[in-house]
This record gives structure tokens, C-alpha cells and sequence, in this order.
């Protein structure tokens, strides 16, 4: 590309959000810095801190690594990573120790997918989860999805990482710093219009000036480019997701190292919310996600250093207040938001970082090559991250409606019918009729859809409700959550009984058969860390209380 031609971007703010979206960039657009043919710079200010907690995140982060040119274990070396294949979640059904996991792979099924309903159908003995996968077990086991061999063990084993979130951002800022991404640490002072909508320049400290084609607003909930700028609206979502704070607490290694390097994220709930558990190298990261209305910060810290034990009495904890919902537009103008400054939903299901991940692949995917068609690409853009929003709300909603916790009040508040989204009721109602399947998500199940539905899109205003989509989750997730939580909505009568038990059986065995010859083929989580990342095992100390 001719430089006179050559694109600019800035991004501001530099946590995960904004890294990742220069190392994104970077890798997509100019070939991992090789072909440079758009200007990337990134300024942080010194002066604000990163809300960095340790993170879990999903397997979509994978294609983020490849795409940027990112090396796995050097990666996992330098952001204290460990390997995630599932969440568990502890005493959502009831507070009385059950538990159930969403693990990240399921055993491949026919071209009709049946598992669901012959489990409903048989006594129940095995969890659901457990007869259509083998990662719970393998979490119990301790085992790592990967292999020190070249992988021969059927399919591959979906994963994902926990990691320090402030290593992370600092990776990725050395990586693409390397690669051609300028770097600046300075204030933004002020923001210069070109009109109403767009933005010409930004001026920085020591009276500099960045000019460039698009601006991306990484800076976290102060949104100063598309809230305070450009004011887009936010729509709140307070009332589907009644957290509102998280109390966290790092907890490091030579505090306590329970002896074990789990392969998966805890999800605790506790009377006013959930705890997550993630375990990193050196340390745990554990968080109490929690709402201020039926909670007061100091009994949250007394039951978060309760779940913990007396070990950490003198482990510091801070406070980090959100608000669920998201901008009304991702891209307005010339702008773009990504992470939290366009949105934050509670990450019970570890999509924070996805949400930024999500941002970065979709602009790279409509980057704007010139101003001509930029609305028209503004338009898709929205459209799609309003979907994700609100497909993630949704499943989120699901865990908590679905409990049977009548012990406080704030368990017996959500399951309250203006609690839980239009979407949602309108699955459950139709599950009652029939098992759940992936045509389900490839439809609106909620009402005045219909109605709805704009005339005409000249105006590049879209009026529609958002719809379902199957791009995160599968039904096999949903079916995870809702046999997790003891749901069985449907009696069965909507499937064929000639093909009951067939699939079931089947997949069973295979999942079976996997977790047998497991132990022989997969090394521990503990010793694939020690070849990967030369992990050395602290002294065990004593385990959480609220592992028991």
C-alpha cells in the first residue's frame, strides 16, 4: 500500500483491551508488522491504573495468539498462564455442596443430536455433562488437555488459559512493540471533531498532537472518546444481572499452595453472588462478584476471607465497582470502543477478555480502508456486537433463574420473573416441548419480533430486536447449564421414541473409554506446566475452606 494512502490508528488505553487490539491489528492487516501497510500507535497514560485482575478466558483466545504470531508457550511462560478446559460451578443448585462443570468439549454426535433427551430419560445417575464429555473427569484427575507427545488421543481437547491479566497486556505491549506498533505514555488532554461525529486529532501532553483515520477507545470504564466525547448512551442491564461490585483478593503461593494446579475455574456461589477461583502460576486469583444492594463491602470481604481460610488473613483485597450493560453503538464515526469502555457483563462464563477479543477480530475483519463506506461498515459492526451482548446477557441470566437457593434474599430476588430476560422465558417455554437442539438458536424466540422489523434500513438505524445466534454457545451448552441446575423442562414426548438410548449409548461409551485410557496418555496439569513453562511446585500449605 502506497504510504500516502496508508491508514492510521490510535488506540488509547493500554491494558489487555488495548493490546489486544494493537497485537490483533497488527497481525491481521499487516502480517505481523512484515507488510505494514496501516499505522498502528497505542498511548497509555502513566497516571491511570489497569483494573487488572488475574483472568480466565475461553477458547477463542487461541485464534487471537496465531493470528498476532504469538508462540504458545512463550506465552504461558511469560504470563504465569496455566491450561483451563472447564468451569465448575459449586452450590448454584443449592447451598449444600453440588456441583456441576461446562467443560469445552463435547464427544462428536450424528447428524441428530439426541444426548440430551436420553438422559432425561434415564435414571440420571451420571451427570449429564459427564456422559457426553470427558473433560470433568479429566478435571478431577488433574490432567492437562494436551499431550507432551505429539497429540494421537482422538479428537483434540478444547482449552483455553488462566493468566495474569497485567503480564498480559505487558506481552503483548513488548510483542508488537517489536513489530512495528508505536508506543506513546502520555495524557490525552483533549479531543478535536472534524464534525458532531467524528474525531480529527487528539492533543496529548508537552502541546503534541495525534492525528489519525480511526481511534479506538480502550480506556476502560472512563470510555473518554465514545461516552464522554462522542456521548453514546449506555443501556444498562442492572436489572437481569444484579451484580454490581467485585471484591478481590490475590493470593499468592508462599501465602498458600493448596497442592493442586487445577485445569479449570471454580464458580462458588455464596449468599450475595459468586467467587471465581483461578489458579495461576504463582498464585491464586480469587474475586467476589457480588451486589451492593443486598451486601455491604465489609460482609463481603468477611465471607471472601472466610472462604479462604485464616491463612490470608493479611492478603490485601481492593474493590472494583461496574455497571452491566453496553454502549448503544460500538462504533460511532470514526470511533471504535472495545472491551470495557463499550460494555461489561459479569464474567461468570470468563468472557471479559473475549468481549475485547470479539472487538479487535471484528474490526479487523470491516477496517474501513477509506471514509466512503465507513457507516455501512459501522452498521455491521454494531449490529453483530449488540447481538454477542446480548447473547451473552442471556446466557448468563440462565445460570442464576434457574437456581433453587431460597436462603437469602438475594437468590430468592433472581429467580423473579422481571429478573430474567424476554429471550430466556421464551426458551424455557418452548424446551418444554422438545429437547434442545441448534435449531433452537438459529431463531427469535421472543415476543413482537415481527413488529418490529424496520421498513427500511436507509437510515442506517436498526430498530430490530437482537436476535439468537449460535456463534458463542451451542445448545450443548445450554443443556450443560440447565441439567447442571437439575432443569428437565420437557417430559419427553416430542422426540421419537424408536431412537431413545441409540446416540446415548454410544457417545457414552466413547466418552468412557477416553477417560479410561486418560491416566496413560495425558500428563498431569502439574507436569505439563513444569515441561512447558519449567513450573516449580511450592510447598503444599493449606487448602481454601471453601474447597470442602
Amino acid at each position: 500500500m502506497n504510504d500516502t494512502n496508508k491508514r492510521s490508528v490510535v488506540i488509547v488505553g493500554g491494558g489487555s483491551s488495548g493490546w489486544i487490539a494493537a497485537a490483533y491489528l497488527n497481525g491481521a492487516l499487516n502480517d505481523q508488522g512484515r507488510q505494514p501497510n496501516i499505522d498502528i500507535t497505542l498511548v497509555e497514560s502513566l497516571d491511570v491504573p489497569r483494573i487488572s485482575v488475574g483472568e480466565a478466558t475461553i477458547p477463542s483466545i487461541l485464534h487471537v495468539l496465531e493470528v498476532a504470531g504469538i508462540d504458545e508457550a512463550e506465552f504461558v511462560r511469560a504470563t504465569d498462564a496455566t491450561y483451563k478446559q472447564a468451569i465448575k460451578y459449586r452450590n448454584w443448585v443449592g447451598n449444600n455442596g453440588s456441583s456441576y462443570y461446562h467443560p469445552f468439549t463435547r464427544a462428536p454426535f450424528g447428524p441428530i443430536d439426541r444426548s440430551g433427551y436420553d438422559w432425561a430419560l434415564s435414571d440420571r445417575t451420571i451427570p449429564y455433562m459427564e456422559t457426553v464429555s470427558a473433560q470433568p473427569a479429566l478435571c478431577e484427575m488433574g490432567l492437562a488437555p494436551k499431550m507432551l507427545d505429539p497429540w494421537n488421543f482422538g479428537a483434540p481437547l478444547h482449552y483455553a488459559f488462566h493468566m495474569n491479566a497485567e503480564l498480559f497486556a505487558d506481552y503483548l505491549r513488548d510483542f508488537s512493540v517489536v513489530r512495528g506498533v508505536k508506543h506513546l505514555r502520555a495524557n490525552v488532554t483533549d479531543v478535536e471533531m472534524k464534525d458532531d461525529k467524528r474525531i480529527s486529532a487528539l492533543a496529548i501532553d508537552n502541546d503534541k498532537r495525534l492525528k489519525a483515520d480511526i481511534f479506538i477507545d480502550c480506556t476502560g470504564f472512563a470510555s473518554i472518546l465514545m461516552a464522554k466525547k462522542l456521548n453514546v448512551d449506555y443501556l444498562d442491564q442492572s436489572q437481569f444481572l444484579l451484580c454490581d461490585r467485585a471484591t478481590v483478593m490475590p493470593i499468592p503461593y508462599d501465602v498458600a499452595y493448596p497442592g493442586e494446579m487445577r485445569s479449570y475455574t471454580t464458580s462458588t456461589a455464596l449468599s450475595a453472588g459468586w467467587i471465581w477461583d483461578i489458579p495461576l502460576q504463582s498464585r491464586r486469583a480469587i474475586g467476589y462478584v457480588h451486589s451492593s444492594e443486598f451486601i455491604s463491602d465489609e460482609s463481603a470481604e468477611r465471607e471472601l476471607r472466610a472462604y479462604e481460610g485464616a491463612h490470608a488473613d493479611n492478603c490485601e483485597t481492593r474493590i472494583v465497582d461496574f455497571r452491566v450493560g453496553w454502549r448503544r453503538k460500538h462504533w460511532e464515526g470514526n470511533c471504535i470502543a472495545i472491551g470495557l469502555a463499550g460494555g461489561f457483563i459479569e464474567p461468570l462464563e470468563s468472557t471479559g477478555l473475549y468481549l475485547s477479543e470479539l472487538g479487535a477480530v471484528m474490526l479487523a475483519e470491516h477496517f474501513p480502508y477509506s471514509d466512503e463506506h465507513m457507516d455501512k461498515l459501522a452498521f455491521r459492526y454494531n449490529r453483530i456486537l449488540q447481538n454477542r451482548y446480548y447473547e451473552i446477557l442471556d446466557f448468563i441470566n440462565l445460570h442464576y433463574c434457574l437456581t433453587k437457593r431460597e436462603d437469602t434474599e438475594f437468590w430468592r430476588e433472581v429467580q423473579k420473573p422481571e429478573r430474567i430476560t424476554d429471550r430466556i422465558k421464551a426458551k424455557l417455554d418452548f424446551w418444554q416441548y422438545k429437547h434442545p437442539s441448534s435449531a433452537d438458536l438459529e431463531d427469535q424466540f421472543f415476543p413482537a419480533q415481527a413488529q418490529s422489523l424496520s421498513a427500511a434500513n436507509s437510515s442506517l438505524e436498526d430498530r430490530r430486536p437482537p436476535v439468537d445466534t449460535a456463534k458463542l454457545w451451542s445448545h450443548y451448552s445450554y443443556e450443560c447449564i440447565m441439567y447442571g441446575m437439575d432443569y428437565v423442562p420437557f417430559d419427553g414426548g416430542a422426540s421419537p421414541p424408536d431412537l431413545a438410548g441409540r446416540p446415548r449409548s454410544m457417545i457414552q461409551q466413547r466418552v468412557s473409554k477416553r477417560v479410561q485410557a486418560a491416566p496413560q496418555r495425558l500428563p498431569t496439569h502439574k507436569d505439563y506446566l513444569r515441561h512447558v513453562a519449567g513450573f516449580q511446585e511450592p510447598r503444599i500449605g493449606p487448602k481454601p475452606i471453601g474447597w470442602a
